[in-house]
């Protein structure tokens, strides 16, 4: 009992140690009010993406960069996407729609449409967006800003997550949580050790020309999660990459209801322990028996020191994330609950492939 409650408190102490690097080290992308004139190419794959790509193509109108093209590629869409798309593109001279091809064998859907969007771009940069994504002023700025100051060959950013139900409420807060809980995230910037890797799909900037030379998508064209994939090939080429928080300048509603986000990150969950199952049932071990085995001693002072870390942690990446401080602390509980289930799905899906995303076997 003495060696788990030990292991237990190290665990918790090692997490809550990398939350507070975090939260001083605060990874967010610096607005900045000067403005660029490169060539900013927007390329956004979208499958079945009617409920929410016309948002985003409004937001980017209304941004404030002026220098850039948009690029839609639509994946063989089963709903309206497309009409959707080039009936924008018919009142915008800044848009252009491409209906997508049949995907070849050993090719994801994102990764082959995202390639095919490189080879349509002409700009100076290249802007990857999810379709579900909103850009607000000062982000394309800020964002090329940085690449020029740092001579990043890719540049990812996590957005503000957009949560209007209960059941996204009590999942997608986890992947704030597991980001800012397991990774101090400067290190990706600070180190060229591609262990240190981590990149989010809704915000990926490259150099064009270095993305020219690498072709980063075909490198990753058979993997499920291709951004954190792309950041190890960046750092494996000796290149600059770096990761921050969108500090409000880019939101994403990645989810409409529970059952869409068990789903989504059931798909990617294993990805972030590099497809280690002992690694992630260890952390889940650790993560939901240690604090019961801690309260089963019914030493207070044990329990008083655990509970005011766990609480601690909540509040720091909630408000580094931008979310509801009470919310996560009220729903922690739930949200760890979610993780299993989230973690046991994914395995189950990894053992027997069947994996399945917007209709597709991944």
């Amino acid at each position: 009992m003495i060696i788990a409650v030990t292991v237990t408190l190290f665990f918790i102490v090692l997490r809550f140690t990398v939350t507070l690097f975090n939260f001083l080290s605060n990874p967010k992308l610096t607005r900045v009010n000067k403005h660029y004139a490169d060539v900013v190419s927007i390329l956004i794959p979208a499958r079945n993406e009617a409920a929410n790509i016309l948002r985003l193509l409004k937001s980017i109108q209304l941004q404030d960069y002026k220098n850039y093209e948009v690029v839609v590629y639509d994946d063989e869409s089963l709903d309206n996407t497309y009409q959707i798309c080039t009936a924008y593109a018919a009142t915008d001279p800044h848009v252009r729609v491409i209906k997508g091809e049949r995907l070849p064998d050993g090719w994801t859907g994102k990764n082959h449409a995202c390639h095919q969007l490189a080879n349509k771009a002409k700009g100076d940069y290249f802007l990857f967006l999810d379709a579900d994504d909103t850009v607000n002023n000062g982000l394309i700025n800020s964002a090329v800003h940085r690449m020029k100051l740092y001579k990043l060959a890719l540049l990812s950013l996590f957005a503000n997550q957009e949560m209007k139900t209960f059941g996204e409420n009590i999942t997608v807060p986890l992947l704030h949580y597991l980001l800012l809980n397991l990774l101090p995230v400067r290190l990706v910037f600070l180190t060229q050790n591609a262990a240190v890797a981590t990149a989010c799909g809704q915000f990926m900037l490259f150099d064009a020309d270095i993305y020219r030379q690498n072709t980063w998508h075909q490198l990753v064209k058979d993997k499920i999660v291709e951004d954190a994939g792309i950041m190890r090939e960046v750092k494996l080429s000796g290149y600059n990459g770096d990761v921050l928080l969108a500090n409000g300048m880019l939101s994403c509603r990645m989810y409409r209801s529970y059952g869409e986000a068990i789903g989504g990150f059931s798909k990617n969950a294993l990805a972030a322990f590099n497809y280690s199952i002992a690694g992630l049932l260890i952390y889940l071990l650790m993560l939901l028996s240690g604090p019961m085995i801690v309260i089963t001693t019914l030493n207070f002072s044990l329990i008083f020191f655990m509970g005011g870390l766990i609480f601690l942690t909540r509040v720091m990446i909630s408000l580094s994330a931008g979310q509801n401080v009470l919310y996560n602390i009220l729903l922690h509980p739930i949200q760890m609950i979610n993780m299993a289930i989230i973690a046991f799905l994914s395995i189950q899906k990894y053992l027997t492939k069947t994996i399945v995303w917007k209709g597709r076997r991944v």
